[in-house]
């Protein structure tokens, strides 16, 4: 049996860093951990072959080599996937499909040959059970949890590591939180989930084996789920295991807030190689905090919280968002001001979006407000619903958010205001590798030389280099991710603006 495991192209987005890759001349940030996991639960007698789209370009006889094309996908490939699927049944090859996308959004993929949803733990095995017996159906979906101490190592022989910027894996699955616009409960349920430390230490030495020296992302939805575990065996194991080998890997993940209120946990992280985690932070409004759910992030300081962590050596990169049915007006200027006075370099900023399944999505399909599906880009300017602010004014408020914290003023003054807080382990600082190298480069020409923003640019280098020096890497770094971000943001906000003009609602 030949098969073809298809991960679709992502659009030029916030987290793809399309524009900041090139610096580094690699293709994507991460590969298909899922595709790669499934392909170890494959049986091994069986040839494999993996096009990561974003990497390379599917072609005709790729597909008329296989006899099944596995497809991965999240919502916000959806375009990519109608694109896959045309090309296939064109070529009359049948198609298994599962993932995010096609386990919310199932009933739209009908003509499909076989969707196998939700945990492919559970499901896959049905489906090749039935296979083998020539009586494969079209449907397999289960509400039952895996376990994840039967999940296999990722097949990463199908990857070609050098063109990507890091590399993934995963400890849990699930989230103990409730906020009403996030899918990850539907998806994966509300108790982690967890692997155990043999696990994890057995998939860091796979990569390490396989050559890998570098970053490798936790995917984790909430990395701290499970405080228990990761605190009494993961991350010591972990430390354990980057002491012996020399600190080939750097970590970084996802996070709820109240990572701040654990003093122990964020030095385990830190020694264990984490530097950066992405918090949900959304609004700094009590009122639309308690509106969505988001009980962590009440009655807290969230700014202070946001500086704590920073301060135990974790970089926040963090999610914001606007369109809440309580955002006053003034919404937009404390959210600059938030982002601003935190130092989160990586501000996600984005409009509220329903998603289908969650608690948004039924409350606002019950008050008739719902407008079409979500894109799954909450960084695009587009809205799937009837906000209670006026449509042009969210809008034009929203504009106004990224435009200013994007723009070279505000960027750097952030970034520099971050250097001046964050206080890193030493643990591989220091240590350039030539991509960082070639990177430093092209941004001297690039950002030094050819962009407006060169005078920021290279205010920021001197002041890293005489004021912290084992830091001005890391300032070039986010020089670029600057870079990235006010391209996606340039375009996306003259699109919706040439929409908005157009009267579009």
């Amino acid at each position: 049996m030949k098969i073809l495991l298809v991960y679709p192209k992502n659009p030029d987005t916030f987290w793809s860093f399309k524009h900041a890759l090139r610096f580094i001349f690699k293709k994507s940030t991460n590969p298909p951990l899922g595709l790669l996991t499934v392909a170890s639960m494959l049986p091994s007698e069986w040839e494999k072959r993996l096009v990561d789209m974003n990497v390379n370009a599917l072609t005709d006889r790729d597909i008329e080599w296989a006899d099944y094309v596995f497809v991965s996908a999240a919502t916000i490939q959806k375009k990519s996937v109608g694109e896959i699927i045309q090309r296939c049944k064109a070529k009359k090859v049948k198609i298994v499909a599962g993932g995010p996308l096609f386990t919310s959004s199932y009933d739209e993929y009908e003509h499909i040959d076989h969707l196998v949803l939700n945990e492919a733990e559970i499901t896959l095995p049905r489906f090749l059970s039935d296979l083998r017996k020539g009586q494969a159906r079209h449907k397999y979906a289960s509400d039952e949890w895996a376990d994840l101490s039967e999940t296999p190592v990722p097949d990463w022989s199908l990857l070609k590591m050098r063109k990507y910027a890091s590399m993934s894996i995963q400890y849990s699955r699930g989230c103990p939180f409730d906020c009403d616009f996030c899918d990850i409960p539907l998806l994966y349920g509300h108790k982690p989930r967890v692997k155990d430390k043999n696990q994890i230490i057995t998939e860091l030495q796979n990569l390490y084996n396989r050559g890998w020296r570098g970053v490798v992302f936790f995917v984790d939805d909430n990395f701290i789920g499970n405080k228990r575990s990761l605190k009494a065996e993961v991350l010591p194991a972990v430390a354990e295991w980057m002491k012996r080998m020399k600190y080939p890997f750097t970590f970084l993940t996802q996070a709820s807030v109240n990572l701040a209120d654990d003093e122990e946990l964020m030095r385990l992280m830190v020694q264990a190689s984490f530097n950066t985690v992405f918090v949900g932070i959304e609004t700094p409004d009590e009122e639309s905090l308690a509106e969505c759910g988001k009980r962590q992030n009440k009655n807290r300081n969230l700014v202070e919280c946001v500086k704590k962590i920073q301060q135990f050596g974790l970089q926040v990169q963090g999610g914001f968002i606007v369109g809440f049915d309580n955002d006053p007006h003034t919404i937009f200027e404390r959210q600059i001001r938030f982002i601003q006075n935190s130092g989160i370099v990586t501000a996600m900023v984005g409009l509220l979006n329903a998603v289908r399944g969650t608690k948004l999505y039924q409350r606002l399909h019950h008050e008739n407000r719902l407008l079409t599906e979500a894109t799954g880009d909450n960084t695009d300017c587009s809205i799937n619903f009837v906000p209670k602010m006026q449509y042009a004014t969210l809008m034009e408020g929203y504009r106004k958010i990224v435009r200013t914290i994007y723009s070279p003023d505000h960027f750097y003054a952030r970034v520099k205001q971050f250097l001046e807080n964050y206080k890193p382990l030493h643990n591989g600082l220091g240590r350039l590798s030539l991509s960082e190298i070639k990177a430093f480069i092209m941004s001297i020409f690039v950002l030094g030389i050819k962009e407006k923003e060169r005078f920021h640019y290279w205010r920021l280098f001197l002041w890293s280099v005489f004021s912290r020096p084992r830091l001005a890497p890391l300032a070039v770094t986010f020089a670029i991710y600057g870079f990235h971000f006010r391209r996606v943001f340039e375009r996306m906000t003259y699109d919706s603006g040439s929409e908005l003009a157009a009267g579009c609602s």
